[in-house]
């Protein structure tokens, strides 16, 4: 018997400690491996936690309410073969059991009476899983390796990149071992539960047929989360020299009437995208559930009998000569499927308007000459901010969002303003929240906070979601018109273009203003045509009247 101290895991986005909500079970409890065991909270979300291992739990790390460090101990289990731990951990837990006399140690454990010898797991193997990170993600894509088959791993040392609906998480090793395995390559899902990495580790492991070790490769290069090579030959693991072997796929059955088909919402996006009955496509996850690569097969196949799973990752547009083919993964993966579902999903209806600025100019002009050294210099990103929220008063149905699902709108008294930003990871939409409450300096301020936090990374999820309206601008490469995609599940969103000097007539004579188009679309099932006009003429009186913007 050996003893295995479970650390707390990194779970993403720069967690230094999480919250303990609450134990799933108690010192002296069988576990078996995946079973949830804890939860816990951080300033994003509330993650369930589940064992490493299979074994007795003999210590628990932690009351509720209390903090735990990431890699910091949390659970002790009693395994089978040899643990990880040869010395107890520098903490003590709270809740702990005795550990067994001497003479009991010699015993056959009564967890393994009647197993026969082929269920016991090997030395050296042991075969990581990718764990829950919560919020019911069923899977996630594998963004980009950290290691290659034949690195040294310690204990808890960064493996892999993954990315879920919700965020960018890295995965680190719960054993110190060899890696002899990579199942996956980058731009991959892989199902929660689902092999990740397969160990060399001293003592036993954790699988009963022993992984057979591929010859290591040279080091890959050092963007290794972009890197996706993958060198491991093993079965069930992807080689990055050799084409992924045929599998058999799963009856192409029928579902029961109202049998609701087991998939990620990434998958049924892409199915609702290209037309695909997720009910006849064959699932080969956990339960039946319908994997990208179970829906690449089924189009594949023409959509009709099934065949031989087809090459991973291989186009079906033949390569000429000079092309570069670059897989869509990560973030950008992300963007792309969220663009289509709002194209899809949403009935755009674009107005374009033009409106005089040349008294806002000179206003902001005026106001960046005379502010405080505390005060920021504004764009015109706050005076369009206050705009829309003005014109919101009469147009509630505009700021809200819609659950075409349901068939509910629900409509938003605050205005969390969108700001889409351009990052170097891709298109963002940070959000200000209260603008409503916020004068054209507080405005400035917020909107480059969380646009600066979205570019460098270090925006937080609450910082990143919740928009109820939308603004997007190019600044000075803004164009003359360009129809904006709606930030789903909004119902609208607004675009400046760029300012440029235009002879107008004005009194019957002929003059110099400065001009600006605005470029706004709306969900044609939400807001009419009339009151889309409305709404923009509104912003369109506030901006050419400046002093009126903050009055009331």
């Amino acid at each position: 018997m050996g003893r295995f101290v479970f650390k707390l895991p990194d779970v993403g986005e720069g967690t230094a400690e999480a919250e303990l909500v609450g134990w799933h079970v108690k010192v002296g409890d069988i576990v078996a491996e995946d079973q949830i065991v804890a939860d816990i909270m951080t300033d994003k979300a509330t993650v369930e936690i589940t064992a490493p291992v299979s074994g007795k739990v003999v210590a628990l790390h932690g009351e509720p309410g209390a903090m735990v460090p990431v890699r910091g101990p949390l659970v002790e289990f009693e395994v089978e073969g040899g643990g990880n731990a040869e010395d107890s951990p520098s903490v003590s837990p709270l809740r702990s059991e005795p550990p067994p006399p001497a003479s009991r140690v010699e015993e056959t454990p009564k967890a393994t009476e009647g197993l026969s010898d082929a269920a016991t797991p090997p030395a050296g193997n042991y075969v990581f899983k990718l764990p829950d990170v919560g919020e019911g993600t069923a899977e996630a894509e594998l963004v980009g390796w950290h290691v290659k088959v034949g690195d040294a791993v310690e204990e808890d040392q960064i493996i892999a990149d993954i990315m879920t609906d919700k965020a960018t998480v890295e995965i680190t090793s719960p054993v110190a071992g060899t890696v002899v395995a990579l199942y996956g390559e980058a731009g991959k899902s892989v199902p929660v539960g689902g092999p990740l990495v397969a160990f060399d580790v001293e003592g036993r492991g954790n699988v009963s047929t022993p992984v057979a070790a591929s010859k290591p490769t040279q080091k890959p290069a050092e963007n290794s989360t972009t890197n996706s090579a993958v060198t491991s030959t093993t079965a069930g693991a992807i080689s990055k020299t050799s084409t992924i072997p045929s599998k058999p796929v799963p009856a192409l059955t029928g579902r029961a009437p109202g049998e609701r088909p087991s998939a990620s919402p990434a998958v049924r996006n892409r199915a609702r995208d290209l037309g695909v009955d997720l009910t006849f496509v064959p699932g080969s996850g956990p339960a039946g559930r319908i994997t990208h690569e179970d829906l690449d097969g089924f189009i594949a196949r023409g959509g009709s009998q099934p065949a031989s799973a087809p090459s991973g990752g291989a186009s079906t547009y033949a390569k000429a000569e000079g092309t570069t083919e670059v897989r869509i993964i990560g973030l950008r993966r992300k963007i792309a499927e969220k663009m289509a579902e709002s194209v899809r999903r949403i009935p755009h209806i674009t107005y374009v308007e033009e409106i005089d600025v040349t008294a806002l100019e000179e206003l902001r002009a005026h106001l960046n000459a005379t502010k405080q050294k505390d005060q920021p210099k504004l764009n015109l990103l706050p005076f369009i901010a206050r705009a829309i929220v003005v014109a919101l008063r009469d147009q509630p149905q505009i700021n809200a969002t819609y659950d075409d699902e349901a068939g509910v709108l629900t409509q938003h008294a605050p205005v969390h303003l969108g700001i889409a930003a351009q990052t170097p990871n891709g298109l963002m939409v940070p959000v200000v929240r209260h603008a409503e409450a916020r004068d054209p300096y507080d405005t400035a301020l917020e909107i480059a906070r969380v646009s600066g936090a979205a570019k460098d990374g270090s925006a937080k999820r609450e910082e990143l979601s919740g928009s109820t309206i939308t603004i997007t601008s190019l600044g000075t490469l803004g164009g003359v018109v360009h129809t904006p995609i709606i930030n789903h599940p909004e119902v609208a969103i607004v675009g400046p273009n760029k300012i440029a000097e235009r002879v107008v007539v004005r009194d019957g004579q002929m003059v110099v203003r400065k001009m600006m188009n605005l470029s706004s679309s709306f969900d044609h099932r939400i807001v009419d045509g009339h009151d889309a006009a409305v709404f923009v003429q509104r912003i369109k009186g506030l901006l050419e009247q400046p002093a009126t913007l903050w009055m009331g």
